[in-house]
């Protein structure tokens, strides 16, 4: 039997451990003699017993001699006390928690965590104590509180752990979660060696293609090949357009429309083409219109829907054709960012866009651009396009995870951009960051704590005041830029450092496709060496009582998470909107109808009764005739509830802001309906994943 000797206090304290099993615990006190060290007082408890019984010193020296002694660590006065009886001993690194708590265990190789400065506690005891720190926090999900087990697990260090909570002892060695690392440059074509024309060649001012343009290239994309490209951001995607679309136009064959989300990316994609193509190819430039005549709404570009190159908005360009124009000799159709297909709010849009250009531009080579979309060969598939995939990063990018309570997040992001911003990289250039965040007051509010070199970027903003951050950012001049998702769908800047303040766009979680996108805005092979992407988590931390889930089991779940198919599913509002536009675009011919309908990615609702019911359309031999009220429902991009609900006030109503009051009121009501649903449907998601993890 194993006989572990602890001194405690000026007495020893020993377990008699069987291999298995304490069965006593000794309690002996020393004294000096003329003879040496002797027992004094020697108490055991054995077995369940809990009281210490005195017991006869001989009976201890019995035991000793009989026993395997093993020293917890060096004590002068035992070993000369078992020396002069000749009991051996020897040592043991046992856990010392364990041993306060009356159990045996020894440290290995395999079961340490270093405790404090640089003591040894086994794993189980580090994991009580993890615990134990982490409770004060708040509350954590079963997947954090087990993250923080694997990082223990992974770092052996419990000190170093606990450094993702407390931001006085922030280590982001400690927070980082992964690294991807950047892949060697491939060998790619230079742009002259390519049958591209002349003029094109000189005027884009670039040398060799990147590698996703290369594999662009080799799939076919200068033969009129239509394709899905996939690849992460500033991996060179635009100019996969611009190669495409340039040689059709240069080649007679028609014009290129390039198609983007928002209004900021369409702005930077229209002043990038007329800088570099005006000399023989003008570009306009479709958005929406205010109504408002201020000077941050006033025309801006050339909005000539028959230019060479057309720079638009998805709204935008859908407009036109809603109110029965023809998009005419377009030979490149690139539609950029296709993820947003999977947008609750406008990818019936965009499918339905998509569907119409493809029947009214039959002969376009038809280019789809996304740095992030899940099952890609299946939508390639359904977009009747070849896959073009690119997963490797051209600059390394490393993600950290921090845990932080909300009053600590302004201080730890002040850290984190000011010591960005002091690197320079081999490139030239200083380490700028993005700071994204769930609402506009929210990026003043931090824009203001870091001081003149920091500044909120954001719809809301005017359209100077966001050119004039954009030319500060772009010049080096901004340490940092702060905003919402604004800047998450693409535009474009060259940050090395992504801090994600809270991982909820308004009150909705981010899905792990959106965080994915404004993460690879991290790191530009032409400006950085390496991409850092940073989430501040809070424990318990919440933005809607309607979305389950806390911040930082969201953090966990979007790091490890994998995107979903792009397989909408339109509802009866949003499939009667796409119908009756589908009906305009075709002139209502049924047959081009459902071929318009059928080319769509997501799956439509019947709406065609419903419509006939309420006397929107009307059958006419093979010809779908559209009310004028079903072409409002076209024009201005609203389903038949959205439109029965107008009639219906109109009715009762006679001035207009009062229609618009109650409409607003009821949209927000429903709004909560389907944010609840979409939660509880997320929810359900993640807890099937966690089943199948």
């Amino acid at each position: 039997m194993k006989i572990i000797v602890q001194p405690v206090k000026g007495s020893y304290k020993l377990l008699f451990y069987d291999g298995k099993h304490v069965h006593g615990v000794g309690i002996v006190e020393m004294t000096d003699t003329p003879k040496g060290p002797r027992p004094v007082k020697y108490r055991l408890r054995w077995g369940s017993r809990k009281e210490y019984r005195a017991t006869p010193s001989k009976d201890l020296i019995a035991q000793l001699r009989e026993g395997d002694v093993r020293m917890v660590k060096p004590d002068p006065l035992f070993e000369e006390f078992l020396h002069a009886f000749q009991i051996r001993t020897g040592s043991v690194d046992v856990c010392r928690i364990c041993l306060l708590d009356d159990r045996y265990t020894p440290l290995t190789n395999d079961n340490f965590v270093i405790f404090g400065k640089s003591e040894k506690i086994c794993l189980d005891c580090g994991r009580r104590e993890l615990r134990r720190e982490l409770a004060p926090i708040g509350h954590m999900g079963k997947d954090t509180l087990r993250h923080f087990e694997e990082l223990l697990d992974a770092t052996r260090n419990l000190d170093r752990v606990l450094a993702l909570v407390q931001p006085e002892k922030l280590s982001m060695k400690s927070a980082l979660f992964d690294r991807i690392e950047a892949h060697p440059v491939l060998a790619t074509a230079k742009l002259e060696e390519l049958p591209l024309p002349h003029e094109f060649v000189v005027a884009s001012r670039i040398e060799s293609l990147m590698p996703a343009q290369q594999l662009a290239v080799d799939a076919g994309l200068l033969f009129g090949k239509d394709l899905l490209v996939v690849a992460a951001t500033a991996s060179g995607k635009t100019f996969i357009g611009e190669m495409a679309g340039m040689k059709n136009y240069l080649a007679g064959r028609g014009r290129m429309l390039f198609l983007v989300p928002l209004v900021a990316l369409a702005n930077q994609k229209y002043e990038r083409f007329t800088e570099r193509y005006s000399a023989f190819a003008k570009t306009g430039l479709l958005t929406g219109v205010s109504r408002l005549n201020l000077p941050e709404t006033r025309k801006v570009g050339d909005r000539n829907p028959q230019a060479p190159i057309v720079v638009g908005t998805y709204e935008g360009v859908d407009n036109m054709i809603r109110c029965g124009q023809r998009m005419q000799n377009i030979a490149t159709v690139v539609i950029d960012e296709v993820q947003m297909l999977e947008d609750p709010e406008r990818g019936h849009r965009l499918d339905g866009l998509v569907a119409r250009l493809k029947y009214l531009a039959p002969q376009a080579q038809f280019l789809y651009l996304s740095a992030t979309i899940g099952s890609p060969k299946t939508l390639a598939k359904k977009l009747n396009c070849q896959l073009v995939r690119y997963d490797d990063r051209p600059v390394a990018l490393e993600r950290f995870l921090l845990f932080t309570e909300r009053k600590q997040k302004i201080p730890t992001i002040k850290k984190l951009t000011t010591e960005e911003y002091k690197n320079t990289s081999s490139k030239g250039f200083r380490g700028q960051t993005i700071i994204f965040t769930n609402a506009r007051a929210r990026c003043h509010t931090i824009a203001d704590a870091l001081g003149m070199r920091a500044a909120a970027y954001h719809a809301g903003l005017s359209s100077q005041e966001r050119r004039e951050v954009e030319t500060k950012f772009l010049s080096g001049k901004l340490m940092a830029v702060v905003t919402t998702a604004a800047l998450g769908a693409g535009v474009d800047f060259p940050a090395s450092q992504v801090i994600f303040d809270a991982l909820a766009m308004g009150r909705d979680w981010l899905s792990v496709q959106e965080f994915n996108q404004m993460a690879g805005r991290a790191g530009r092979p032409d400006f950085h060496d390496l991409g850092k992407v940073v989430l501040l988590a809070e424990p318990g931390g919440s933005y809607s009582r309607e979305n389950p889930g806390t911040e930082e089991e969201i953090a966990l779940r979007l790091l490890k998470g994998e995107m979903e198919e792009v397989a909408p599913v339109h509802d009866l509002e949003q499939s009667s909107e796409e119908y009756v536009a589908n009906a305009v675009a075709c002139g209502g011919e049924e047959a081009d109808l459902a071929r318009i309908n059928a080319t769509m990615v997501g799956s439509m609702e019947p709406v065609l009764p419903e419509l006939v019911a309420h006397r929107l359309v009307q059958k006419k031999g093979t010809k779908i005739e559209l009310s004028p009220l079903a072409r409002v429902m076209s024009e201005h991009f609203i389903g038949i509830g959205r439109l029965l609900e107008i009639v219906e006030l109109a009715q009762k109503m006679d001035d207009p802001l009062d229609i618009i009051a109650e409409l607003e009121s009821e949209a927000m009501e429903k709004e909560e309906v389907r944010k609840k649903e979409r939660g509880r449907l997320q929810q359900h998601g993640h807890r099937k994943d966690h089943g199948r993890r």
